[in-house]
């Protein structure tokens, strides 16, 4: 019911039918493992403002322009990330419109 999403770094809810066709049962499960999976969200995005700092204090020391604009994009592309997985982590635990919100 979830597919790894290797930029964010968590697994997505990827359902093959509408919410509402998965009996009561199998519908707790997948909120119940959405709601484990959004709980590892706040560790993931921490790890990805310490990769951000770590670039931030390697840019503050770089004389090459074309090496600080490869952290540039780097930092940049970590905050799009974060971004990103704060909009997950405020999804709510009904998976069929968190994956309706995120396609």
């Amino acid at each position: 019911m979830f597919q790894y999403d290797k930029r964010l770094g968590i697994p997505l809810p990827a359902l093959q039918h509408d919410w509402f066709s998965y009996s009561v049962n199998e519908r707790q499960q997948i909120t119940l493992e959405w709601e484990t999976i959004r709980g590892t969200i706040p560790d993931r995005i921490g790890e990805l403002e310490g990769q951000i700092n770590r670039k931030q204090a390697a840019l503050n020391e770089e004389e090459n322009f074309d090496q600080s604009c490869r952290l540039n994009t780097e930092i940049s592309e970590l905050a799009s990330i974060i971004n990103d997985l704060w909009l997950w982590f405020r999804t709510s635990p009904d998976v069929d419109e968190a994956k309706k919100t995120h396609a």
